[in-house]
């Protein structure tokens, strides 16, 4: 997939930005916008690649759920990220199908008490609040790196996420790190046998196949590389 126009055009986008340490409500409501056009831009290509070893609707469902997030969120301009992410939140539970709704659902919620009632957050607690949306996913879903789903891109993206500002880098460059470290996880699930979600009960017939969950998890460390500078 390194050789995609998709990924070659994103990662073109998250190259000519600068940075900006503080994150505000309106940067959160930018990435989810941002996210949200991505995905009405993929979500054929969601899709299909969900035929291949799901149900063949994570494009059409992802679309749905954030479409609706854009109409709850259109009034939360004086909101705190706290209460904008939790609203995200509740809108994927209730209106997404599948497994997508309850673990992005999961996500936004674990990451809105991690924001909390605050409009500006900093850069570490950008992180901090990513990584508990990462880790409730995992408490969640039961799954690891190497299961064939969508941890195989948050987890490498949040370790290169905290390992960058850790090194004293700004923001903007560790979301540009993070999200190739999703991208490269997205390519790791191509050969592996599924061993979780709908796509493990086809066993080895799973292999040679991208996983659809991990693709729209990288565009969302995407999309945030691109709004959140």
């Amino acid at each position: 997939m390194s050789r995609d126009p998709l990924a070659a055009e994103l990662g073109t986008r998250s190259r000519n930005l600068q940075p900006n340490p503080m994150p505000t409500s309106a940067q959160i409501l930018a990435w989810l916008q941002r996210y949200t056009d991505e995905i009405a831009k993929q979500k054929d290509f969601l899709t299909q690649l969900d035929a291949a070893i799901g149900d063949a609707d994570h494009g059409a469902n992802m679309h749905r759920g954030f479409q609706n997030v854009i109409t709850k969120t259109a009034a939360m301009d004086d909101q705190d990220i706290g209460a904008i992410l939790k609203t995200v939140a509740m809108t994927l539970i209730s209106t997404v199908g599948g497994a997508s709704g309850p673990l992005y659902g999961t996500f936004f919620l674990q990451a809105s008490m991690a924001a909390g009632p605050k409009k500006e957050i900093s850069s570490e607690e950008f992180g901090v609040m990513l990584e508990k949306g990462v880790s409730g996913v995992v408490q969640r879903g039961k799954a690891i790196v190497g299961d064939k789903t969508m941890i195989d891109a948050l987890e490498p993206a949040v370790d290169a996420l905290k390992g960058a500002l850790k090194a004293g880098e700004p923001l903007s460059q560790a979301l540009s790190k993070a999200s190739e470290a999703a991208h490269r996880g997205v390519e790791s699930t191509i050969p592996l046998v599924a061993r979780k979600g709908r796509a493990s009960y086809l066993g080895e017939r799973s292999a040679g196949h991208q996983d659809p969950g991990a693709t729209s998890s990288w565009l969302l460390f995407q999309a945030a590389a691109e709004t959140i500078t």
